[in-house]
């Protein structure tokens, strides 16, 4: 069966970014629930467990969109960071997130995509300034990284 592709630049973002987390919740959906709080060699805070990382990308996939809304003068504080003790809570969040952005994104055309203004950026927590369209390959790329990153541990 074919998928039913979205339009325009908005909908390629959303198409590949669901597919990102198609993929990462495939890569995820066989960890046993008494893998999630295994203690993991890692001086960063958020990548100590398999449930410290899932977390950190859920809470992360929350931040990016709840940026890009703020972003277009509304103020939405982001869901808080939750650890859960199962797999099917956070194969569930990544569902949540994605149909959080998908509703945020139901307010931005192309145009809003790429800002070439400085002052029209996005202030990102750790800094660094992106437009929605930079910050959606960010949080496409986030969760490839985690994904290689969970991959690793599973073949331990």
């Amino acid at each position: 069966m074919a998928k039913n592709l979205r339009t325009g630049a908005v909908g390629a973002i959303l198409d590949i970014y669901e597919d990102a987390i198609f993929n990462f919740k495939s890569t995820i959906e066989t960890i046993p629930d008494d893998q999630l709080t295994i203690e993991l060699p890692s001086a960063a805070p958020e990548c100590q467990s398999v449930q410290a990382i899932l977390s950190h990308v859920v809470h992360s996939a929350f931040g990016y969109a709840t940026s890009i809304h703020n972003s277009m003068g509304n103020e939405r504080i982001r869901p808080n960071k939750v650890f859960h003790s199962t797999i099917s809570k956070y194969l569930n969040d990544f569902d949540n997130v994605f149909s959080y952005t998908e509703n945020i994104f139901s307010a931005i055309t192309d145009d809003d995509l790429e800002k070439h203004d400085f002052t029209l950026k996005i202030k990102t927590g750790w800094g660094q300034f992106y437009d929605i369209e930079q910050l959606m390959e960010h949080a496409i790329v986030h969760l490839l990284r985690h994904q290689r990153q969970l991959e690793k541990i599973k073949n331990l």
